[in-house]
């Protein structure tokens, strides 16, 4: 949900009625997806058999692109437009041996690990994605980077030796400028963001990560300064 901004009541009335009538078309349209909590571009584009940029970079999600700026990120109930799939046709001779190379989009999965606001630099992992195990070590700046498919739903991260488990939640990560994107980012970064209304700014944990982070004033309001540091730190 974006901040609301006062408008008179007949603009906001007629507002309104446009995106009703809106989803209503796009609701009968089969080429339209709605978009529920587990989807983003990439694992909608894989379900339809198109490569992610190929719907993303569609004139018709000319509106979603600019107003959710990733492709990872998108809000259920969002619309997103899948073209009809032309298939490709090859002409090959009867009674012969053909191989055919079927290509494929890997998703870049990364995650920087911090403690006490320092980087767990050259530490052992196990990452496990939809039953897929990758293993190494973070880098130098506590950096766990790999790929991983483009539809993948979720795992959990294991360090030290299995005493430490984080779960991995992909396709639920809500957009910078909502009340839960704001919590689910604060929570990623350390900062009790997960009590209340979800629907709310959490001001309490704002107000702390305002005073972190030396923005004045910490007082608890989402300013675009408090946005623009919460983004550099999260950096999706």
């Amino acid at each position: 949900m974006k901040p609301f901004y006062p408008y008179q009541i007949y603009f906001a009335a007629a507002s309104d009625n446009r995106s009703s009538s809106n989803d209503e078309a796009k609701e009968n349209d089969p080429h339209y997806h709605r978009v529920g909590p587990n989807d983003s571009i990439l694992s909608i584009a894989k379900s339809a058999g198109f490569f992610w940029k190929t719907i993303w970079n569609h004139g018709n999600n000319s509106e979603l692109k600019t107003k959710r700026k990733e492709p990872e990120i998108l809000q259920p109930g969002d619309w997103v437009y899948v073209p009809d799939l032309d298939p490709k046709k090859v002409s090959k001779p009867n009674e012969s041996k053909h191989k055919f190379k079927l290509k494929g989009e890997q998703a870049k999965f990364q995650i920087q690990l911090k403690e006490l606001g320092e980087p767990r630099a050259d530490e052992d992992y196990t990452l496990i994605i939809d039953g897929v195990i990758t293993t190494g070590k973070t880098d130098g700046d506590g950096w766990v980077r790999c790929d991983i498919p483009n539809d993948a739903s979720g795992g959990e991260l294991i360090l030290l030796g299995g005493k430490e488990r984080i779960p991995i939640h992909i396709g639920q990560l809500d957009p910078i400028d909502s009340a839960r994107g704001v919590r689910q980012r604060l929570t990623n970064l350390g900062y009790e963001a997960s009590g209340g209304d979800l629907d709310e700014m959490p001001k309490e944990a704002i107000t702390l990560f305002q005073t972190k982070n030396q923005l004045t004033p910490a007082d608890g309001e989402y300013t675009a300064d408090t946005k623009a540091k919460l983004l550099e730190l999260h950096s999706t």
